[in-house]
Parts: structure tokens; C-alpha cells; sequence
């Protein structure tokens, strides 16, 4: 981000005002505790959020033309992984997936007539996914390594 758009994170007032309600993985999610129920719990969330990111990273898609390739291929693996754990899951039927007018509605709200402002959401966006998926890492591993759990 701060070669392609220079934009470096002490520069940027906006970080402080990220209003963008991304996904996340917390503790209390059960992505940390070894209990049966919270493995599951912990999947729901983990698949939830990865469907959700799609719409964040179509949008990136749309206005981070520079990387297309690469963009769409996180964006395919992020929605074959978000698929992949929803089979793991007890009661598949249970994962939010964003319906298309859900999915539309925020790519609305995150279009902007200023250029700085989609840098900002890019970098947010992708800041904080980066974070969820470090966090899912750790959370699969976790959950691989206590219990009869195969990815």
C-alpha cells in the first residue's frame, strides 16, 4: 500500500475512525479453548467471517485494479476456504452468508467519490484481514492439534 498509493500507516488519521465493522475472531469465540462446543462455535464464526470478507474483497477487486490477479485469487481461495469449513461445521445451515442485496447495499456504502478515501478502506480492509486470517491459522492449528479434527 505505501508504494502503490502512498499510504503508510503514521499517516493516517483514518485508521483511527475504522467504522468498517470487519469480521474478527476473538477469544471468547472458542478459537482458543479445547471444549467440543466451541470448536464448532469457533468454525461458524471463522466460515461466517470469510463470507463475509468476500463482499470487502470484491470491492477491493473493483478499486485495486493494479493487482487484479492477485485479488482475485484471494478472493477465490477465501470463498473455497469459507466452504470448506462450513462442511466442517455440525449444522452447516447455521453460517450467515450475506444475501446479494446485503452484499450490494455495502458495496454502496463503501464506494467513494474520493480517491484517498478507497486507499484508506483497502488498506483497512485488508489490514484487518490479514489479522483474521493470522487469527484462523492459529485457530484451525489449535483446533487440529487437541482434538480428531482433520482439515
Amino acid at each position: 500500500m505505501c508504494e502503490k498509493f502512498t499510504v503508510c500507516e503514521n499517516s493516517m488519521e483514518m485508521l483511527i475512525q475504522n467504522n468498517l465493522n470487519l469480521p474478527k475472531v476473538m477469544e471468547e469465540d472458542g478459537d482458543l479453548l479445547a471444549f467440543l462446543s466451541f470448536q464448532d462455535k469457533c468454525l461458524r464464526k471463522i466460515s461466517s467471517g470469510l463470507y463475509t470478507f468476500q463482499t470487502y474483497l470484491q470491492f477491493i477487486q473493483e478499486t485495486f485494479t493494479s493487482e487484479k490477479q492477485n485479488i482475485e485469487s484471494l478472493c477465490y481461495t477465501t470463498e473455497h476456504l469459507a466452504h470448506t469449513v462450513k462442511q466442517m461445521v455440525i449444522n452447516p445451515d447455521e453460517i450467515i452468508v450475506p444475501d446479494l442485496a446485503t452484499q450490494e447495499s455495502l458495496r454502496a456504502k463503501l464506494k467513494s467519490d474520493k480517491t484517498w478515501i478507497e486507499k484508506i478502506t483497502t488498506h483497512l480492509i485488508l489490514r484487518d484481514f490479514t489479522s483474521f486470517m493470522e487469527k484462523t491459522v492459529r485457530a484451525v492449528r489449535y483446533l487440529k492439534n487437541t482434538r480428531s479434527f482433520s482439515v
